[in-house]
């Protein structure tokens, strides 16, 4: 096992914009609309609402509209203006315009929809479900196009429009590619490697790189455009990871996780393949035998030993021989695991120098958006209170131009109005 999590003081936080505090239950997805200084919320009271900042500087939920179950997802697009909703009740919604509602649902799903995404290019609706389902509909129609059964049910999705490839991560810890065509798909590959569930996915199409995210507490980057194989793991949280984001501007990974912790990782750094553990009946160091090695034992007349593993070359060791900890930033460990005597002394000042920092949002995270252009990230509470942060020091400066009253000229806040 690691040594206990030690988190080193943060360099650079986060600055806190604003906190939307008047939820009356859990906002499960937010996302920020860009340019329009607003944010859309799903919960589980069965609203959408939309939140716009007002001359005070404070959010007010300018529309709200109620749906016919709690909704559990959504999917919004910018450039369409787009919202889908996925529902506790399996229903999908999908609207042409997100202030407006005016919005047309299909069954998809026996069972809680977990994810919606919404594909522009090919107009489709992707979704999963707890009834391990995958469908894609087409967002026009809401005609079922295909259906993929998986063998967990499905927590994070991702999709990729230049190879129309779907990722997908159930709580089975499995990450599944597989590749959609209008009403078929077939299998690529499967990848295992986290020990518990994948709770969140990442796709970076730039550097075909996927991330997964799970409640083992890790993040595992998958390198799919090498096909090399290359999975790189990345340790930095206590608790579940809920969340994933990548900023292409800054080239750097933002993670959360349920305990409130907030990392950002810097991947514009040559990053290490964390070893396979080594089997081995004895300490690959001094040789001593392990507890389960009764011949060695009895002809040594020697106690057998616990078994650890050193982090940095993999290799079986007892504990004496692994009783230093460091840590080793570039194989994403930020803090201290254990290391053998050997590659303990290898590991050099620069080595340890960090390639993370760690925040406390000061709530449990459920959710958590980033908006590139902006740098803005956005995370949801089970508090019920959603906070906005600029993550980018470059753009604190600049102020965002406040469309609202073009916006209300055209009509579209029509609606009900709180």
């Amino acid at each position: 096992m690691a040594a206990e999590i030690q988190p080193k003081p943060q360099t650079r936080t986060p600055v806190l914009l604003n906190k939307i505090e008047a939820s009356q239950d859990v906002v499960n997805t937010a996302v920020i609309i860009p340019k329009e200084d607003g944010v859309i919320s799903v919960s589980d009271d069965r609203t959408i609402r939309i939140w716009l900042k007002r001359d005070s500087g404070q959010y007010w939920p300018s529309i709200y509209h109620t749906m016919s179950a709690s909704c559990s997802c959504m999917s919004f697009n910018p450039e369409t203006r787009r919202l889908s909703v996925g529902m506790e009740n399996g229903t999908i919604s999908v609207s042409d315009n997100f202030c407006s509602f005016n919005m047309h649902s299909c069954m998809a799903h026996q069972g809680k929809v977990t994810v919606v995404l919404f594909v522009l290019e090919m107009e489709w609706v992707l979704s999963t479900g707890q009834d391990k389902n995958l469908t894609w509909h087409c967002s026009e129609s809401g005609t079922q196009l295909g259906l993929y059964r998986t063998i967990a049910w499905v927590s994070g999705l991702q999709f990729d429009v230049e190879t129309r490839h779907a990722f997908v991560g159930d709580h089975s810890g499995q990450v599944t590619i597989l590749k959609l065509e209008q009403d078929s798909c077939s299998l690529v590959t499967t990848f295992k490697g986290h020990t518990g569930n994948v709770t969140a996915l990442c796709w970076d199409p730039a550097q075909r790189v996927l991330f997964s995210g799970s409640s083992d507490h890790s993040i595992i980057m998958w390198d799919i455009g090498g096909r090399k194989g290359t999975a790189i793991e990345l340790q930095g949280h206590n608790d579940k990871v809920q969340g994933l984001c990548y900023a292409p501007h800054t080239r750097q990974l933002i993670s959360c996780s349920s305990d409130g912790g907030i990392v950002i990782w810097n991947m514009d750094v040559t990053r290490q393949e964390t070893p396979e553990w080594l089997d081995s009946d004895s300490c690959q160091k001094c040789e001593q035998p392990f507890f389960w090695n009764f011949k060695q034992m009895w002809d040594s007349k020697k106690i057998g030993l616990r078994q650890h593993h050193c982090r940095k070359c993999g290799q079986a060791v007892c504990g004496k021989c692994s009783a230093k900890r460091s840590t080793i930033p570039l194989m994403g460990f930020e803090f201290e695991v254990r290391v053998c005597d050997s590659c303990h002394e290898s590991i050099t000042e620069e080595d340890r120098a960090p390639t993370a920092t760690f925040h406390d949002s000061k709530h449990s995270i459920v959710y958590m958006h980033y908006e590139p252009t902006t740098g803005w990230l956005l995370t949801s509470g089970a508090d019920k209170v959603v906070k906005v942060r600029q993550t980018r020091p470059d753009t604190l400066s600049k102020s965002v131009p406040d469309y609202r009253g073009a916006m209300r000229s055209r009509g579209e806040f029509e609606g009900t109005t709180v």
